[in-house]
């Protein structure tokens, strides 16, 4: 009996916990207000059954382009529509039922909002007796309606907090840069979201995962079969520990001076608990100087690092003033190999490293990963 038993679920514990308690929120909160909106009714006219399986799949699945607020709210109410129509036109159950469905998938396809409970949707508005058949094309607009706008909301809401990004949006990996039509540095030796996307076509099949997360998912893989074969560098092995840092209220004087007598084109900037809060880099001066002309680079450099006399002068004066405030941080312990596609798509050429604490403890510039990189294929050419 082994055998017919499907393997055990990947799915952690906790995550399916979330997921329970989320339905549990979701369908309570739809079931309260529609009955609290139109008071004592039959209880299917005021909670559909079918938003019992859309409540699966907003909660288990958020990432699922089925569980996108627009094929949880279009596939239920077209859905109803068609299964009302078919009814009106043709009141048999037996041929009624399985031709409503039918006809609601083709609707669904149709206009891009394909949602699994909808099928279930369509064969109610056929099959669920008098006090559907009453409500006519109502029946779309309430409860069907109104139960998926209030599960969507509650969707948005809990899975949002609970840590799951709802909707779902697109968010391939870059494939161009710099404004041009060059591809993206590693999209030029692997795959591209082009190439993702012709495969998918050649497959011909509904998948039930976004193109985003397949693409993370596959570029996961790979990162995890290169660092099995050549094994694991991690960030804490070749970043510079001796770094030249900054705080907020160093003045831009003083930070120039480093730069130029460390020949450094970024510098991190700490408080006092050695947390980042800023990195300022050589781009920064360059912009609030205005630079737009090369002859005037050293004049308009002069003049933006020279101290104002008037104490209330609007031009920056200290490092916190200019710096980039999103910071992009990564962890000690993470693989070099995770960091390319921040370096060469991003576009990201200096990245403060933190420990567990998000203390800072170091600096990895693009020279160190290829370094890393370089050594790590010359192992594997001696090794041959």
């Amino acid at each position: 009996m082994r055998h017919f038993l499907p393997p055990p679920p990947a799915v952690p514990l906790p995550e399916r916990l979330r997921a329970v308690l989320g339905a549990l929120l979701g369908l309570g909160f739809a079931a309260l207000l529609s009955f609290l909106t139109y008071g004592a009714a039959p209880a299917a006219l005021y909670l559909a059954a079918p938003i019992g399986a859309s409540a699966v799949i907003v909660f288990c699945l958020p990432a699922s382009p089925l569980a996108q607020p627009w094929p949880v709210l279009a596939g239920n109410v077209v859905s109803a529509l068609v299964g009302v129509a078919v009814w009106q036109l043709l009141p048999q159950p037996l041929l009624a039922a399985p031709l409503a469905g039918a006809l609601a998938i083709a609707a669904m396809f149709a206009l891009r909002c394909l949602h699994p409970p909808g099928g279930s949707v369509a064969l109610t508005a056929v099959l669920g007796g008098a006090a559907v058949h009453q409500a006519g094309f109502g029946f779309a607009l309430w409860p069907v309606g109104l139960n998926s706008a209030l599960l969507v909301l509650a969707a948005l809401l809990y899975n949002n907090l609970s840590g799951r990004r709802y909707p779902h949006l697109q968010q391939l990996a870059q494939t161009q840069t710099h404004g041009t039509g060059d591809r993206a540095p590693t999209a030029r030796l692997g795959f591209s979201a082009q190439d993702l996307e012709g495969v998918l076509q050649r497959y011909g099949q509904v998948l039930d995962v976004s193109l985003d997360d397949l693409e993370a998912i596959i570029l996961q893989t790979e990162a995890a079969a290169y660092q099995r074969r050549f094994g694991v560098i991690y960030c804490e092995d070749v970043m510079s520990l001796d770094v030249v840092s900054l705080e907020f209220a160093t003045p831009l004087q003083q930070a120039w001076d480093l730069m130029r007598r460390h020949h450094l084109h970024a510098l991190p900037v700490l408080n006092r608990a050695r947390r980042v809060i800023g990195i300022l880099t050589l781009s920064d001066f360059l912009q609030h100087a205005q630079v737009d002309q090369v002859a005037s680079l050293g004049a308009r450099l002069r003049a933006f690092l020279r101290p104002r006399a008037a104490r209330h002068s609007e031009q920056p004066e200290v490092v916190g003033q200019i710096m980039h405030t999103q910071v992009k941080t990564v962890r000690a312990d993470a693989p070099i190999a995770s960091l390319v596609p921040l370096m060469a798509n991003a576009g990201l050429h200096h990245l403060p490293v933190v420990d567990a604490e998000q203390r800072f403890v170091g600096m990895l510039t693009q020279s160190d990963v290829l370094a890393a990189l370089y050594e790590t294929r010359l192992a594997e050419l001696a090794a041959r």
